[in-house]
């Protein structure tokens, strides 16, 4: 089969990881990475040059005129993303797009809505899930060993939000963004966690401001409960970290319980299994400590491109993906009127 001709729109911190993802897809026969739109003339040359990409533009607009493009990947800040979209979907191309999707809930509905209409694929570009750890927490819930589930729990520590310079070096936008830990952090355990537990229906959220610097809040505590009567727990702040040789591979432990036993997630990666009453052990599985989050970026983009080419439907499609910034809505609602939110 003919290779997708891949184009990306924005070569900001996180556009690394979607990059070096798109080269290797290259090697492999699977896309062309045939151009890239971004109005920073350094920050476009350098990109070009260290992920082989043949040719770069200042703006998308310019890209569209002059390639023919298969797929565009847009990697830049939300309030970019309706524009971009816009723009693709007139044209008829499949837009990958890095959440969130946007700003606020109901720009999110417009431009799902905006690409159904036009008939074109639109997928968020949610990569928590394909993180191998969650990956094989799945495998072991499905296979029965967890026995009956009874809870998923994280510690979440990156570490990386503390001072008046906190996210300046790598996402400055971070610091201004209205709402931030949960619309650009905990949606991803949103995610995660519907994908490893189940459909969500109830949520409760006390959430706060540790850094004065930033305009939202940066810590909370959120549970859930999912419609099989297990619950998740998530405890966040991004101002500390924990024991990890890198406090962002995992972003924080983890913890799933059942009655079989409990599996366990260090800061390095790695899974110990505890049988009920039992003594703990490591659990062997494979993954790569590449790129980002265990090399989740390339994993998703390689499920999107298969289910591009091989004719089913990806996981999160913008339609599918509003019941994530549904379920968000519902905690910043729960931490307003201080009580539980049945979604």
């Amino acid at each position: 089969m003919k290779p997708l001709r891949v184009a990306s729109v924005g070569a900001g911190y996180f556009a690394q990881f979607h990059f070096a993802a798109w080269q290797r897809l290259d090697s492999e026969g699977l896309v062309k990475h045939v151009g890239l739109a971004e109005p920073d003339a350094v920050r476009r040359n350098a990109a070009l040059q260290a992920f082989n990409i043949p040719v770069g533009f200042e703006s998308l607009q310019e890209m569209l005129a002059s390639l023919d493009i298969d797929v565009l990947d847009i990697a830049t800040p939300p309030d970019t993303h309706a524009l971009l979209v816009q723009l693709a979907v007139a044209r008829g191309i499949t837009c990958i797009c890095q959440k969130p999707l946007a700003p606020t809930c109901e720009e999110a509905i417009e431009i799902v809505e905006l690409a159904e209409r036009a008939g074109v694929p639109l997928v968020v570009h949610e990569n928590f899930r394909w993180m191998p750890w969650f990956q094989e927490m799945k495998k072991w819930k499905d296979s029965g060993a967890l026995g009956i589930p009874h809870s998923v729990s994280v510690r979440l520590r990156p570490g990386d939000g503390q001072g008046p310079r906190a996210y300046l070096d790598r996402q400055p936008y971070f610091q201004q963004m209205p709402r931030f830990l949960v619309h650009e952090t905990l949606v991803h355990y949103v995610d995660a966690y519907r994908f490893l537990m189940g459909e969500i229906d109830s949520v409760s959220a006390q959430l706060r401001r540790i850094n004065p610097v930033l305009a939202a809040e940066d810590a909370g505590y959120i549970g859930f409960r999912f419609r099989d009567g297990a619950t998740a727990m998530i405890d966040a702040s991004r101002s500390n970290d924990h024991v990890a040789a890198n406090a962002r591979l995992t972003m924080g432990e983890q913890w799933l319980e059942g009655s079989a036993g409990v599996m366990r997630l260090d800061g390095n990666g790695r899974l110990y299994w505890k049988p009920h009453q039992g003594a703990e052990r490591e659990h062997a599985y494979d993954w790569a400590n590449r790129d980002f989050g265990g090399d989740c970026v390339y994993q998703q983009q390689r499920h999107i491109v298969q289910a591009i080419t091989g004719g089913f439907e990806p996981a999160n499609t913008g339609r599918a993906y509003l019941r994530n910034i549904e379920i968000e809505e519902a905690i910043y609602r729960s931490n307003r009127e201080a009580r539980a939110i049945d979604v």
